[in-house]
């Protein structure tokens, strides 16, 4: 799961409209791999604040409740679907 946290105080509606139209276009890059979930700081504070991050926006990839990489800064540009799809390393098997 990949969650992008917001900051409560947002900017101005076209540009969080913006930031939204990016996410669902990265979610339909990565597909079923990973999940994108914006998390605003102002509806969910106190989801935002657990992550004790310095600066928002900012992202963290997450899998099975353990950090797999940490960004400042919204998930952008060309290589991020595939930097984000290599940080999750194989997938194991049901079972194994």
């Amino acid at each position: 799961m990949l969650l992008v946290l917001l900051p409560p105080v947002g900017p101005a509606p076209q540009v969080r409209v913006a930031v939204l139209a990016a996410l669902a276009a990265l979610q339909r890059e990565l597909g079923a791999a990973i999940r994108v979930l914006p998390v605003d700081g102002g509806t969910h504070p106190s989801v935002v604040h657990s992550f004790h991050a310095p600066n928002l926006p900012c992202f963290v990839l997450m899998r099975q409740g353990v950090e797999l990489m940490r960004q400042c800064g919204l998930p952008e540009g060309e290589a991020i679907a595939l930097l984000l799809l290599s940080k999750l390393g194989p997938v194991e098997e049901a079972g194994e």
